[in-house]
């Protein structure tokens, strides 16, 4: 699986001009199964994210992790983040898992992040979705369970 963190002081996600899913303080976390991913690697990468130190501590240092702070995640899926863009001008996207595969492990990895105590919002899978957030920071981290 792959994912893309943003620290955020504020995010939303909207289909139709309708609010679905909204944090204050916390992470948006757009995120995309691959190929081969599986229950297993699903809650691995919600454990990783759920210890990542990326908020401040009381020194102004990235000490904290999200249940630390009692943040919240907004959890988008986003395909597109297995965009291969090796040839052409034009992004390919077969390293996305196939869309029923992939909306049962991205519901699989809001479920594990609950899981842990994160009080978590989503986006709708395989909707038109407009995000917005207030980027802190900013705090951008990439996860490939790949590389783990």
């Amino acid at each position: 699986m792959r994912a893309l963190l943003q620290r955020v002081s504020a995010a939303s996600v909207a289909v139709d001009d309708n609010t679905i899913g909204a944090i204050d303080h916390g992470l948006l976390i757009l995120v995309c199964a691959m190929p081969g991913d599986t229950a297993d690697t699903s809650a691995r990468l919600a454990a990783k994210i759920s210890r990542m130190r990326v908020f401040k501590d009381d020194a102004g240092k990235m000490n904290l992790n999200l249940a630390q702070t009692g943040g919240a995640a907004l959890v988008v899926s986003q395909f597109t983040l297995a965009a291969d863009t090796s040839r052409g001008n034009r992004p390919g996207f077969s390293g996305a898992a196939k869309p029923a595969e992939a909306q049962a492990l991205y519901e699989q990895f809001a479920q594990d992040l609950r899981a842990l105590d994160i009080p978590v919002q989503t986006g709708q899978f395989g909707a038109d979705m407009e995000v917005s957030l207030r980027n802190d920071g900013p705090v951008t981290l990439w996860l490939d369970t790949a590389d783990a």
